[in-house]
């Protein structure tokens, strides 16, 4: 396994600065994750405000209720275990529960959690340690319901799970009946390819979706068998446990909504004046709040004086809120704004993980972690690879292709490389060809033209079925060399779908156990020797 940086473009332009030029934005964040001194800060702080959160004890437990559930490992326990202590600390991340664990970014978050969690840790010299949060009280069933594999073809396949019940409520609260796991697992049992490792693979597949799992309770099975062993902490925002511990944060973010959603304004217009896209929706009167009424769950807004969802299913006074939060916390649910402040209220996070589409919406909320008495954690970016196993890149070798190549498309270089296999020459001949007749013909049809006015639309229109004729022998004539060069063109596609399949980096878009099933569970171990690299940079893995 060899590792060299290869930028990767795109992405938002603000958490771009962020990563590269974080003078230019630090207005928005917390602080600077380059500095080492913005971490002994920023842990500082947290021992200042131990009282601020929720009771350490409290969360602990309700942490090894939900890990000896779904990620029972030793070591998980002694982070668990140090957790417990005063002054330990925590380097956290996040991402919805995914069919198989998702993309393979899910285990880059993973790993740099880990391993930030660690190096903060020695730098520190106290105990530091990882947490992966679940976002399972999300609602967006599309997202997470289907994960894409190389099949044994090396084909970009979709495997999908429909949704077994039309609500919106939360994805933690849907089940899945074994039948739909079984099925779901003999669909990628089909795709890979026989390996040694492949009955390990699927055996634990099939572990973590028995008792009909919801989609969330077999994404934390799937995670603590790769991730229990380096002591990853599981939790899933949707875990009633959980929502015991928010209530008196919810409270605060009920009492406080007004401020709230002007800091979330302010911070847009910031963000907005400074020239960048938002990468979340603040809407005046939003509450920012999720009510979840009969398993639906509705975004609340201020309206009149009450709190209703858009079509005012419900609808209620600030007073009844609060009662209803007193009596059913269960019926409560961030988004995506006030989930950062919910996340500070309830761990000491050091730093939290993430990816640039969140580096960039995680600058609206920081306004608002001042109205609740906290300050923003800082910002680590995801670790980022693309994987380009060994035939792959003789073939990248072969036909003289990077990277870069590949990211931009492979279409025109695709054509030139065809065309230079063509000894014939037969492309320009045909284009000779068609020059030469037409040449030789038109004047002919003109003259034509002068004996009767007819001929002359009869000739041009014989003349391009003529062109036409030319043409399609010509189409013809390149499907043949493309035939005599189907082995070549078939490497070309393989480089193009597993190095950016339908035009998207691979680790947007492919699973892991394709990775697995070849290189074996030890392929993680593997991922985790890599040297830690926290600034974003993108790189790749020659296997």
């Amino acid at each position: 396994m060899n590792v060299v940086p290869q930028p990767l473009p795109g992405g938002s332009a603000l958490a771009g600065d962020y990563i590269n030029r974080y003078e230019t934005v630090a207005h928005l964040y917390g602080g600077d994750f380059r500095d080492k001194e913005s971490r002994s800060k920023r842990a500082a702080w947290l021992d200042g405000s131990e009282q601020l959160r929720a009771g350490r004890a409290d969360m602990v437990e309700c942490l090894e209720q939900y890990n000896s559930r779904h990620n029972a490992h030793p070591a998980v326990t002694a982070s668990l275990e140090l957790l417990k202590q005063p002054g330990t600390l925590a380097v956290t991340g996040g991402q919805q529960s995914g069919l198989f664990t998702g993309p393979l970014l899910v285990v880059y978050k993973a790993m740099t959690i880990i391993q930030a969690a660690k190096e903060a840790a020695a730098q520190l010299g106290r105990p530091v340690v990882p947490l992966f949060w679940i976002a399972g009280e999300d609602h967006d069933w599309d997202e997470v319901n289907h994960t894409y594999v190389l099949n044994r073809s090396q084909e970009i396949t979709r495997i999908k799970l429909d949704k077994p019940e039309d609500t919106r409520t939360s994805v933690s609260e849907i089940k899945i009946g074994e039948e739909h796991w079984k099925l779901l697992a003999e669909q990628l049992d089909g795709l890979l390819q026989e390996s040694e490792f492949k009955p390990q693979i699927m055996q634990f597949v099939a572990e973590s979706s028995q008792a009909g799992a919801s989609m969330s309770d077999a994404f934390a099975k799937l995670m603590g068998s790769l991730f229990g062993r380096f002591g990853l902490i599981l939790l899933d925002s949707a875990d009633p446990n959980l929502r015991r511990l928010e209530q008196p944060f919810f409270a605060t973010l009920l009492e406080r909504n007004d401020e709230l959603e002007t800091a979330y304004l302010k911070s847009a217009a910031e963000i907005t004046g400074a020239g960048y896209e938002l990468q979340a929706a603040v809407t005046a009167g939003c509450a920012n709040l999720f009510y979840i009424h009969e398993g639906t769950r509705l975004l609340l807004y201020k309206k009149d004086g009450r709190y209703a969802d858009r079509k005012d299913t419900v609808s209620f006074t600030l007073e009844e809120l609060q009662q209803q939060l007193e009596a059913y916390p269960q019926r409560f649910s961030n988004n995506v704004l006030t989930r950062p402040l919910m996340q500070d209220y309830v761990l000491p996070v050091l730093a939290t993980v993430l990816g640039q589409g969140e580096i960039a919406y995680w600058a609206i909320p920081h306004h608002a972690f001042g109205v609740v008495g906290g300050e923003m954690p800082l910002i680590l970016p995801r670790m980022s690879f693309t994987v380009i196993e060994g035939t792959l890149h003789k073939h990248m070798d072969k036909y003289q292709l990077t990277f870069e190549d590949v990211y931009k498309g492979l279409d025109e270089r695709r054509q030139q490389w065809l065309a230079a296999q063509d000894e014939l020459e037969l492309e320009q001949r045909f284009e000779e060809a068609k020059a030469a007749f037409t040449t030789l013909y038109e004047p002919l049809v003109e003259q034509l033209g002068m004996i009767q006015a007819g001929l002359l639309k009869l000739g041009n229109n014989n003349k391009d079925k003529i062109l036409d004729q030319i043409s399609f022998l010509q189409a013809k004539a390149k499907d043949a060399v493309e035939k005599q060069n189907e082995a070549a063109l078939r490497q070309w596609e393989r480089i193009e779908f597993s190095l950016m399949p339908s035009g998207k980096p691979q680790e947007r878009v492919y699973n892991l156990m394709y990775y697995l099933n070849r290189y074996g569970p030890e392929w993680i171990d593997g991922l985790m020797t890599i040297e830690p690299e926290f600034s974003g940079l993108h790189r790749i893995i020659y296997m």
